[in-house]
């Protein structure tokens, strides 16, 4: 290998996958004058099954990353949560916060992901489409990760990369977390995600919606199921429709998601456009990793963020903030590290990062965890929705706690309730 080869795939930093997590740890990485090696295994623009929604939470993060998130650049901006179970239909708007802002957005994950991604090579992250990283290259004396082999381009070519620090965002089958003997546990809720498009004319809602009484009707009796359907209008003549379901479940394993989500479009009004004629591409699924469902965050060398760290928020599903948030944490760590003078200097500020996930996130994920097992009773999902939608004041505290929407000083009397409630609860 020539000297100029040699350079090109060696840097400061290496992230293995270019989804929202890793393209926004690269961005902050390079931001900060890092060196960075940014390996996607597919090429752009690619598909990712997603609802496509984005709350205030993840609107925050693009704002800082400087993407243009004007209606002429192609979002849809949204007002809020329209709820829908129990006869009821409650329209919420999202608070009006210091933190964050009131509305959130929509954008199809086709092309999001490569914006992020775009937005880091300019900041000067190396981007490698279709490089297909396979084992972590590993020094035999420590242990640690020094790099990682891949396959390279359409001919599969072997290469290998080196870089003092990887960053696993490989999303939730992150096969490089695995080589590094770090399992998912099996004590953290998981979930799945299924969803379609389909033509309609309620492409232009400004409002996210989402339908928390779920049923299986294709037994001798109805079944409530854990979990909840949505609907979002994507503002170029498409619904994203689709449904999210928790392992808290017994019907968990033994359903088919794609069945249950045709039987409840079927059960929509027709002139929604919900219907096989208007359905675009097919039922696509996808695991939602939960509550730090994979750790420690970093070891050896390796941080994990996004999916791969199981970020995912347990209350609502939501995975696109949590991933650019962990991103950027893990970026401003990494650069602090990079500064110190030695190696047990940097190692000694690498072992933050866990310690500042779970202070940031660990206690709203151990309230999350908890909701996630009682909302496996049917029972308890059919009363909470039945008397709770009918307390307005009740669902906006609702709301602001599942969506993780609160000011951490100066908020009003829930943000203090819900802040408290996860200073108090134990972050594992």
């Amino acid at each position: 290998m020539t000297e100029a080869v040699a350079s090109e795939r060696s840097a400061d930093v290496i992230v293995v996958g270019a989804g929202p997590a890793g393209s926004t740890t690269a961005y902050y990485l390079a931001k900060a004058g890092l060196d960075v090696l940014l390996l996607e295994k597919t090429t752009f623009p690619r598909e990712k099954v997603c609802g496509d929604g984005l709350t205030p939470r993840a609107t925050k993060q693009l704002v800082g990353m400087g993407i243009d998130i004007s209606e002429e650049a192609g979002w849809l901006r949204n007002k809020g949560l329209r709820i829908i179970a129990g006869g009821v239909r409650l329209q919420l708007d999202w608070p009006e916060l210091a933190s964050f802002p009131d509305y959130g957005l929509v954008r199809k994950r086709e092309d999001f992901d490569e914006l992020l991604a775009r937005q880091a090579e300019k900041a000067g992250a190396r981007l490698y489409e279709r490089c297909n990283v396979g084992a972590p290259i590993r020094d035999e004396r420590t242990g640690r990760i020094t790099g990682v082999e891949a396959k390279l381009g359409e001919e599969k070519t072997p290469v290998t990369f080196h870089a003092p620090l990887v960053v696993a965002a490989d999303g939730n089958s992150t096969r490089l977390s695995l080589a590094m003997g770090l399992h998912r546990r099996e004590d953290r809720p998981m979930g799945v995600a299924v969803r379609t498009y389909f033509t309609s004319p309620r492409h232009e809602d400004d409002y996210l919606e989402s339908w928390l009484e779920l049923w299986d009707k294709r037994g001798p009796e109805d079944r409530l199921l854990p979990g909840y359907g949505w609907i979002f209008g994507m503002g170029d003549g498409t619904s994203n429709v689709g449904l999210g379901i928790l392992n808290s479940s017994s019907a968990f394993k033994e359903l088919d998601w794609r069945e249950v989500l045709k039987s409840w479009c079927a059960s929509m009004p027709e002139d929604w456009g919900y219907t096989d004629d208007n359905q675009i591409g097919p039922i696509r699924g996808a695991a939602l990793p939960m509550a730090f469902n994979r750790q420690p965050h970093y070891t050896r060398g390796l941080l994990l963020v996004g999916d791969a760290g199981g970020l995912v928020n347990p209350f609502n599903g939501e995975g696109i903030a949590y991933a650019m948030e962990s991103g950027q944490i893990a970026a401003d760590v990494i650069v602090q590290a990079h500064a110190r003078q030695t190696s047990g200097q940097r190692e000694l500020a690498l072992q933050a990062y866990p310690r500042i996930l779970k202070d940031t996130y660990g206690g709203y994920y151990t309230l999350g965890r908890a909701f996630v097992k009682m909302i496996g009773n049917p029972k308890v999902m059919k009363v909470a929705t039945q008397r709770g939608l009918t307390h307005p004041m009740l669902m906006k505290f609702t709301l602001k706690l599942l969506a993780n929407l609160t000011d951490p000083v100066g908020g009003d009397a829930m943000d203090r309730v819900i802040n408290g409630l996860t200073k108090v609860a134990p972050r594992s």
